[in-house]
């Protein structure tokens, strides 16, 4: 209780929204997770937001899976992980050194530039599938990066996935196992060499975890609703509003 008792009402309302948010984005309401990025920065800061964040998303990922896992692609799954993998390893030894507001304004911007380039494919009714292996070692790479400087790896594999045109439930169920793995193999970086996941940070997670379920459970709802012709604009649209707010953000 001590830990709630420290924040002031508008602390209260920011990582209590943050973490329902993140249970809507791991139900499948990809894209919305960059406003839970920019919601738990505002309270705790940018690179100590990250290890409060991190625990959740773990918890976040085993539901997403138990739930969707029947759905994976794993052709997509290797195609992005080995890359993702490698750009975690970059973020954890550049993360202690960048500039991080610069950093996220310029990873804002490459996003917003890549969704209207997905937004033009959508207007034209593009069927094109980028096939050059390069694609998904760019993607890859910038995914993992940007996951482990500041939980921003939604936005990049939105980006590949929406590019392979893949149905709502293949989307959904591929990306739930790829980020269980990835967050995972992060943990130990955060634990050992960043030392932003502390017993403080867990006890604040515990108070967050209903938050998550709550979100959780309602973006399911949300989610069945959602054809699968409409749901890759809103991904684009969740993912255009979460750049933006990153971008705003000082």
């Amino acid at each position: 209780m001590e830990i709630i008792s420290s924040w002031s009402a508008i602390d209260l309302v920011l990582v209590f929204a943050g973490a329902f948010i993140l249970g809507l984005a791991k139900a499948g309401l990809r894209g919305i997770d960059m406003l839970n990025v920019t919601l738990m920065a505002l309270v705790f800061g940018g690179k100590a937001s990250t290890g409060i964040v991190l625990p959740l998303l773990c918890v976040a990922d085993i539901a997403a899976v138990l739930y969707y896992h029947r759905h994976a692609q794993w052709k997509h799954f290797w195609e992005l992980a080995p890359w993702m993998a490698a750009g975690i390893l970059i973020g954890v030894f550049a993360g202690k050194e960048m500039n991080e507001t610069v950093f996220r304004k310029i990873m804002a911007v490459i996003i917003v530039l890549t969704v209207i380039i997905m937004v033009v494919m959508e207007f034209i009714k593009s069927e094109n599938v980028p096939t050059h292996p390069l694609f998904a070692a760019g993607t890859g790479m910038m995914a993992g990066t940007t996951t482990m400087l500041g939980n921003l790896a939604g936005a990049f594999s939105n980006l590949y996935f929406l590019a392979m045109r893949l149905p709502k439930n293949h989307f959904i169920g591929t990306t739930a196992w790829l980020f269980l793995v990835i967050n995972l193999f992060k943990l130990p970086f955060q634990v050992v060499y960043w030392k932003n996941i502390t017993l403080s940070s867990l006890q604040t997670d515990l108070w967050l975890l209903p938050a998550l379920a709550l979100g959780f459970w309602i973006g399911l709802k949300i989610i069945k609703q959602i054809k699968d012709d409409h749901y890759r604009k809103v991904v684009i649209v969740l993912t255009l509003i979460g750049a933006v707010a990153i971008f705003l953000k000082k």
